[in-house]
């Protein structure tokens, strides 16, 4: 898996390829380099970002307040900041998730 992600002073940049409107909120693997993510939120007034966000949350076991939408707020290509994450965890946190 690919995921072409940075690390910055303040945590780990991800990209991210997000389907909203999907059947059920879940990372569904590596896509063109970006973190694939469905929602089954509608992308209408923030609602598949928020999501998006609550996902991330649950998945890599993080606080809300630790997730920040850098770009893409009306694309499906989105960049997230994880605050406070260093690679280390960031690559241990996707192998438990993708069983790897």
């Amino acid at each position: 898996m690919a995921i072409e992600w940075t690390e910055d002073a303040r945590g780990i940049v991800v990209p991210l390829q997000v389907q909203p409107g999907g059947r059920k909120n879940e990372i569904r693997g590596e896509q063109a380099g970006a973190l694939k993510i469905s929602v089954t939120a509608k992308p209408e007034n923030g609602k598949a970002n928020e999501a998006v966000i609550e996902l991330l949350a649950k998945e890599l076991r993080l606080r809300k307040s630790q997730i920040h939408l850098l770009s893409g707020e009306t694309s499906r290509q989105k960049r997230v900041l994880l605050a406070e994450l260093s690679a280390a965890d960031f690559e241990s946190k996707l192998a438990i998730i993708f069983k790897l």
